[in-house]
């Protein structure tokens, strides 16, 4: 354990490089994220979060009887499905990876799901893809697709009772526009309007625009007490919060998941101060463990880190209870392992995990976010609800 505590992100892919020069069996698991693109300053902690969890189970050395895993990472760009898919095809085609850890964007995880992952036979779990469309996906993705983290059809419940108890009722929203900003931005629409809000324009932005004048002027003309930014970070959704800013059109602001960040704040300090969020998380005590594993050697409280140590713990889990690491058999333990009847795993706890499925028990994965898989492969879910002052994040609580 000692081991695994001083594991750092940047070594944790080279451990699983070594542990599998060392061993003759060896496991490939794609991690395909982000790294460049509106996301990519928070794609480097999903990352080693999930190689985290592969670092744990190779320190324990158990999984199918002495097979080692190795994360092979690839860039999804979070935007591009042309480039992601063929990043995705290389993993399964090239690489030999057995598992997909991603993809991270719901654009592209909808285009790798259905141009790469069902053709091939390979089994996906997301910790970050929360379109609701992707749901309706899971009629047609012969059982391949889960994921961590909650659909936006929850984010934007979550979002109206949080804007309600605030005493809102009346905002305009900016999206952007794809599968991810359409969905999140319609799901909240609908879930505000029924508890008595009014949308006073809900309007789409491109991502990587120099200027967002006019879009930021047409929600200033429509008016509302606070904007809702569904965008990225490292995109537009900063683009308009800083038009929004430099305009006076509005001075506090609603964000949804991936505007969240530690890039956030850095970017406008107390300029956002009063502004609210919410995000994907928990304080389960699963959450503390994960927290004290990583230490320093990454942000373990940055969006969707804890999820991709979920996802990938998920994967070898899943494999150890078919014992094997076709996806077309352990695909079908995703939801055994996930759920009860079992002894609950937190982080920390895979090497026991791993011995009590080898054993032909049952366990109830809890893991760093209280997973609970419903539906075919859908996060039941759990959020924290942020607010900024003094030009910091603070978390107000967990809903």
């Amino acid at each position: 354990m000692k081991k695994l505590l001083m594991a750092t992100a940047a070594t944790a892919l080279m451990a699983g490089s070594a542990f599998a020069a060392s061993h003759s069996k060896e496991v490939k698991i794609g991690v395909i994220l982000g790294f460049t693109g509106p996301l990519e300053s928070i794609t480097p902690d999903m990352a080693a979060g999930a190689e985290l969890a592969m670092t744990e189970v190779n320190e324990a050395g158990t999984l199918l009887d002495g097979m080692m895993v190795t994360p092979v990472r690839a860039d999804s760009t979070c935007i591009d499905a042309a480039a992601a898919s063929a990043a995705a095809e290389r993993l399964i085609t090239s690489d030999g990876v057995k598992g997909i850890m991603g993809a991270d964007c719901s654009g592209v995880t909808g285009a790798i799901l259905s141009n790469v992952a069902v053709p091939n036979g390979m089994v996906m779990i997301s910790p970050s893809a929360t379109s609701p469309a992707l749901s309706h996906q899971n009629n047609e993705d012969n059982g391949l697709f889960f994921r961590t983290a909650p659909s936006d059809a929850r984010q934007g419940v979550v979002m109206t009772e949080i804007l309600m108890e605030e005493g809102v009722k009346e905002v305009a929203v900016s999206y952007v526009n794809n599968d991810y900003g359409k969905g999140l931005a319609d799901s909240f629409q609908a879930a505000f309007e029924a508890a008595g809000g009014t949308v006073t324009l809900s309007a789409a932005h491109e991502d990587q625009k120099a200027d967002y004048s006019a879009e930021v002027g047409a929600l200033a003309s429509a008016g509302g007490e606070r904007l809702v930014v569904a965008g990225y970070v490292d995109g537009g959704g900063s683009g308009i919060v800083r038009a929004a800013l430099d305009t006076g059109a509005f001075d506090t602001f609603q964000f949804v998941d991936g505007m969240v960040s530690d890039t956030l704040t850095a970017k406008f300090k107390g300029e956002i101060d009063g502004s609210m969020g919410q995000v994907p998380g928990t304080d389960s005590p699963g959450a503390a463990n994960f927290e004290k594993m990583a230490g320093d050697a990454f942000n373990p409280t940055g969006p969707f880190a804890k999820e991709s140590y979920d996802a990938a713990a998920l994967i070898m889990l899943a494999m150890q209870a078919a014992g094997s690491t076709d996806p077309q058999v352990y695909k079908d333990k995703v939801m055994d392992v996930a759920n009860a009847p079992g002894e609950q795993i937190f982080p920390g706890e895979l090497a026991k995990a791993i011995e009590i499925l080898a054993g032909g028990g049952d366990i109830d994965y809890v893991g760093a976010t209280a997973v609970e898989l419903i539906g075919p492969g859908e996060s039941a879910g759990n959020y924290r609800q942020i607010t900024y002052k003094d030009g910091e994040e603070v978390t107000v609580k967990f809903r």
